[in-house]
């Protein structure tokens, strides 16, 4: 099991407590793009073809609702 696969398995098993950084980087490493709009806002849009996702920068701890967004948007990626 790769770092990316536990990293994934841990933000499965405890949604509450996932970091911006960790999701970034799972987001970043399955093929999405990243971008932030210049107007100070404090969203992320991450987009691969026609899945996007939208996760506000917070910190310690996203809320919880991206982090199981995040992990159907990919869940839906590896079916298609």
């Amino acid at each position: 099991m790769s770092k990316l696969e536990k990293l994934l398995q841990k933000i499965k098993n405890n949604p509450k407590q996932v970091r911006f950084d960790e999701l970034d980087k799972i987001l970043t490493r399955s093929g999405f793009t990243r971008r932030q709009p210049r107007s100070g806002s404090s969203h992320y849009y991450y987009t691969k073809g026609s899945l996007q996702i939208s996760i506000p920068y917070r910190q310690p701890y996203i809320l919880t609702t991206y982090a199981v967004a995040a992990i159907k948007l990919l869940e839906r990626m590896g079916e298609e």
